[in-house]
């Protein structure tokens, strides 16, 4: 389960890849729990986050295409040919928006911002099949609070030869993944508000390339990536089509490298 990841760190990518306008400030290039993230709503879904006690827009299916639930394999990559690639990506039936927010999710109820802190960095991942039902995530399940992660990779541990050998495991045609998530809002009594998400995972068991890392004898999981035209009916289908969406992204279509170490233990590339 992974709690690593890297962020996008070329503005252009948010518009070629996901349609929303990059931010400011591209932040950290490597996440961990508690540290500053995006993840992509609608239009719609931010303007009522950031004023809920307003009435609540509830964004409508993607005209056409009133459910995309995953595919067995997802969209082949870019030198698999040449019709898929030369076109310009199809503009969202909805605006989509990059909003900053904390990874680690903090639900609504939590009672104080120290409680907050705590329960972070232990909520950044959230198995799908229990997600509806889970206590710090149901609530943001069964509400529809879904979001799109964008991310360039994440990284897993290897135990196999006893050591823990950070890997990076990315798309192997250098696109960026949308993966899944659920995002929160919270608010203190003193008015604190804090914005957070967390990452839906899938069993990886049986997965030909994730079955390999964490804990052995542990449950597998990887992320819940979405295929490219699947994003907008993600943010808008109901909850109970919501799991149609949570499959394993096929093991062909992903690349898995070791992170070497220097002497002091530090992985390269992971400073920055």
């Amino acid at each position: 389960m992974s709690t690593h990841y890297e962020t996008l760190q070329q503005a252009d990518t948010y518009r070629e890849a996901f349609a929303v306008e990059p931010p400011a400030a591209l932040g950290e290039r490597h996440l961990w729990p508690r540290k500053p993230g995006f993840f992509i709503v609608h239009e719609a879904t931010a303007a009522a986050m950031a004023n809920p006690s307003a009435q609540p827009a509830q964004p409508s299916q993607p005209p056409q295409t009133p459910l995309a639930p995953q595919t067995d394999l997802p969209a082949p990559p870019a030198d698999a040919g040449t019709e898929a690639t030369s076109e310009a990506p199809a503009r969202p039936a909805q605006q989509r928006v990059l909003v900053p927010a904390q990874w680690g999710l903090v639900p609504h109820w939590v009672k104080s911002a120290s409680d907050a802190k705590l329960r972070a960095p232990k909520l950044v991942n959230a198995k799908s099949d229990t997600a509806s039902t889970g206590t710090p995530f149901r609530d943001a399940w069964l509400n529809g609070q879904r979001c799109i992660v964008p991310m360039a990779a994440f990284y897993e541990d290897d135990l196999r030869s006893g050591k823990a050998v950070p890997t990076r495991v990315a798309r192997v045609d250098g696109k960026p993944m949308g993966v899944a998530g659920l995002w929160a809002r919270w608010q203190g009594a003193d008015g604190e508000v804090i914005i957070s998400y967390c990452l839906l995972t899938v069993n990886a068991n049986n997965h030909a390339l994730l079955h390999r890392y964490g804990q052995p004898g542990s449950e597998k999981s990887m992320p819940a990536i979405l295929n490219e035209g699947a994003y907008d009916a993600w943010l808008t289908a109901r909850p109970d089509k919501a799991k149609e969406f949570m499959r394993q992204y096929a093991a062909q279509w992903l690349l898995a490298n070791p992170v070497e170490k220097k002497a002091d233990k530090v992985p390269k590339g992971l400073l920055g």
